[in-house]
């Protein structure tokens, strides 16, 4: 992903539900419960982790239990640490003290606790791209005083690092996606190729295959990690699919089998987190709701990119915030321009005020002589069946015909419903081609060169690419 690129709007949910949401994870919750826990006799080791007679009792605290016990209860205590909510009073004696973020679990604001549980996530993040210990100790060369040896355990922590961003990133995208899946659930396959598999690959490699079977199986050990961190809810891999615990599965033959090969969906505070993550890489992550206290020529231009669904939600809000009529004047007055975007910020004024009703009425008429708006303002007048519309000019129709193309080629490209338009356009215009090359638009030649490129019949197409040249050749 680029970071001068714009991502897809997302639909967040209210900080106070997320805020709840961070604190009942169990990342979230077993921290601040050993942070409380800790006392004058709490002691920590050089690297600031609960010494281990310790661990057992911490272990109890948290109702763990088994053999990894004490490794979850060490891992919630460096959770703590590095979320401030543990302080470390003394390195040397190695004592502790509540840290100044624990109190804000309770008594700060929302956005509070969510900075605390972003803190904590970062910790786990890091904690899943690193390789497991037996690997780890694999891999420590004693004669270079314990040092990890990483060219023995072929693992570059940057790289890894990035495989897990990207593999996000992929997912935040999906999940943005209008067009994603409905629950937002991803296979594991779908997703780990999405990252391995060239774009412009066709059928991949046996070498690549094998490429996305390791990474599928690096994924399972991640997203088991970040499930109780709340970013994701995740089905695991089915162990019944590895004939031995050493051997990675083959990717699924159907579709019927896809799900027992994982499935992954971000859960609404992972769409906050990653959101957040993002703005900080320095990504352009636009939320809806953000524009609902801007004016509207930052809301008209704000929603130019979004997808229909997006635009409309945050046009509404914006909408409610402000009183009919007023509102119908400062968006019209928005609309106007000669710029090449001006026609699609016409198009989202035209979609806006389709959601308002007849107390925006005064405000249409007021602008049925504008040479930029007379043409919509009599479409929105005539479909409320208002009186007196007075009948739109050629010159008017066509004009607005061009604005309209150009608006859907800015918002859609050369997409099917546009090709629709341009066919329907040319059948209901005798003559229309001859005509529309005067038309005074600055979009006018880009139009009809588009045409040209859309329209499925030749004679058509090249009556269009005719026009064009024609309207590139006006003095």
């Amino acid at each position: 992903m680029s970071d001068s690129s714009p991502l897809p709007p997302v639909r967040l949910h209210p900080e106070a539900e997320l805020a709840r949401d961070a604190l009942s994870t169990p990342l979230l919750s077993r921290a601040a419960r050993l942070a409380r826990w800790a006392g004058p006799d709490t002691r920590v080791d050089a690297g600031g982790g609960l010494v281990e007679e310790q661990l057992p009792a911490a272990a109890e605290l948290l109702g763990l239990t088994g053999d990894d016990a004490a490794a979850y209860a060490s891992e919630a205590w460096r959770v703590a640490v590095d979320a401030g909510l543990v302080e470390i009073v003394d390195e040397e004696e190695g004592t502790v003290a509540p840290g100044a973020d624990l109190a804000l679990l309770t008594g700060g604001t929302p956005h509070d606790v969510l900075a605390v549980w972003l803190s904590a996530l970062e910790t786990v993040l890091a904690d899943a791209s690193v390789p497991d210990l037996d690997d780890l100790l694999d891999a420590v060369d004693l004669e270079e005083g314990g040092e990890i040896d990483f060219s023995r355990l072929e693992w570059d922590p940057e790289a890894e690092a990035e495989f897990l961003d990207g593999v996000l990133g992929n997912l935040y995208l999906l999940t943005a996606s209008e067009e994603g899946p409905a629950d937002a659930s991803v296979p594991l396959p779908a997703l780990a190729a999405s990252v391995i598999v060239p774009a412009d690959m066709g059928e991949p490699t046996n070498d690549v295959l094998e490429q996305v079977s390791d990474a599928m199986m690096r994924l399972d050990d991640q997203f088991r990690m970040l499930e109780p961190a709340g970013l994701v809810a995740y089905q695991p891999v089915d162990e019944a699919l590895m004939a031995d615990a050493d051997e990675e599965p083959a990717a699924p033959v159907d579709d019927t089998d896809v799900t027992r090969y994982g499935m992954v969906r971000l859960t609404p505070l992972g769409l906050y987190g990653l959101r957040a993550r993002l703005l900080e890489a320095g990504f352009t992550a636009p939320a809806v709701g953000e524009l609902a206290d801007k004016g509207a020529d930052v809301l008209l231009d704000g929603t130019a990119a979004f997808p229909p669904g997006a635009a409309q939600a945050e046009t509404e809000q914006w909408l409610t915030r402000r009183e009919v009529l007023p509102a119908a004047r400062e968006l019209l007055a928005a609309a106007r321009g000669a710029d090449a975007g001006a026609p699609l910020r016409r198009l989202r004024c035209q979609q806006a005020l389709s959601l308002v009703g007849a107390e925006a009425e005064p405000a249409l008429r007021e602008v049925l002589d504008d040479p930029e708006l007379g043409g919509l303002a009599r479409v929105w007048l005539t479909e409320r069946g208002a009186p007196d519309v007075p009948a739109p000019s050629e010159a008017m129709v066509y004009w607005l015909t061009i604005d309209t193309v150009a608006a859907q080629l800015a918002a859609e490209g050369n997409s099917e419903e546009l090709r629709a338009l341009v066919e329907g356009l040319a059948q209901q215009h005798s003559g229309f081609f001859a005509a529309v090359w005067r038309v005074d638009h600055p979009a006018t030649a880009e139009v009809l060169e588009a045409m040209g490129r859309l329209h499925p019949d030749k004679r058509i197409a090249k009556e269009a690419r005719k026009a064009a040249f024609k309207a590139r050749s006006q003095p």
